[in-house]
């Protein structure tokens, strides 16, 4: 009976993160666009923070007793939002990726992963290690805020007219929905990591594992909602920028608070998960050739992250 309870309460905590996530999201974007900020802009920043939140709240939830989830959900979501979401996405359309993501965003991307790597060989990713991503998080902040104010400069016209003819409303209703998504998301992390931890010990399972799995696949499931919606809408753009930016955001701002709350431990084992996570984000470098993750890539995504997880599970 209690295992009973605590699938159907993890389940719980997953949909409110799910469902958190989104109105942060949505919320969020509709503030943003009044201010006629780029598609890939908002992608790389609101929607990719909004969506990366389910994450930081697990982890601030799992933070110092169950560091092991930390890592195992920042290294799951990362892998799980180029294997499931942009295989799932580039299977159903074709996604174009602009020259500025394959030359500066993935590489970013790829730089903070190594970054994590680097901080974990001695064992420990520890809570000044945790200082260094929060600053990482600054620089990348500052990056993408500068790209952003270009952005209003380019429409600044446009922008005064839209601020001057603004509706109240929208800005109360869209804070309302990012205030219902703050609370959904802190009560759904709770009830997902400590009942996904019931669950871990009564199956003998890792923490790390089930961070690995099933935390990280509930938490990721926001990137791969808005990212279809974004797509299915003609905004692969936004579908493309909120992966990068998320994953960034795992590691720099999830990581570096979660670390900088009380150190993080790193097992030897681990580091094949992360070999496979700078795998599958070299793989979007693919698309430098033709600026397209096409079909093929996307099938050879979800397969190679079915397979992931069937050997997770069983080695």
């Amino acid at each position: 009976m209690e295992i009973a309870i605590s699938a159907v309460l993890t389940v719980v905590g997953l949909v409110m993160l799910c469902f958190g996530g989104n109105w942060l999201v949505s919320g969020g974007v509709a503030i943003a666009r009044k201010f006629r900020i780029s598609n890939l802009v908002i992608g790389m920043t609101i929607v990719a923070y909004g969506t990366s939140t389910p994450e930081l709240a697990a982890s601030v939830a799992a933070a110092g007793e169950h560091s092991a989830i930390i890592l195992g959900n920042i290294i799951g979501s990362n892998i799980a939002n180029v294997g499931m979401v942009i295989g799932v996405a580039a299977i159903m359309v074709p996604l174009a990726v602009s020259k500025s993501t394959l030359r500066k965003d993935i590489p970013i991307m790829l730089g903070v992963s190594f970054l994590l790597v680097l901080l974990s060989l001695d064992g420990e990713i520890s809570q000044y290690d945790g200082i260094i991503l929060l600053a990482g998080l600054g620089v990348f902040a500052y990056y993408t805020l500068r790209d952003a104010m270009k952005q209003r400069a380019k429409n600044k016209k446009e922008n005064n007219v839209e601020i001057e003819q603004g509706n109240n409303n929208l800005y109360l209703k869209s804070a309302g929905l990012i205030g219902i998504g703050i609370v959904l998301l802190y009560v759904g992390a709770i009830l997902t990591v400590d009942n996904a931890v019931v669950l871990a010990k009564e199956f003998g399972l890792s923490e790390k594992i089930i961070g690995l799995t099933v935390i990280a696949i509930g938490t990721s499931l926001p990137e791969l909602i808005t990212s279809i919606i974004a797509i299915r809408k003609g905004h692969a753009d936004i579908g493309v920028g909120n992966i990068i930016g998320s994953n960034i955001y795992n590691i720099l701002m999830i990581m570096g608070v979660g670390a900088a709350l009380g150190g993080v431990m790193v097992g030897a084992d681990v580091y094949v998960d992360y070999a496979i996570m700078i795998v599958f984000s070299l793989s979007l470098l693919i698309a430098m050739k033709t600026g397209i993750i096409g079909r093929a890539m996307g099938i050879a995504l979800t397969i190679g992250y079915v397979s992931y997880l069937i050997v997770t599970f069983f080695k």
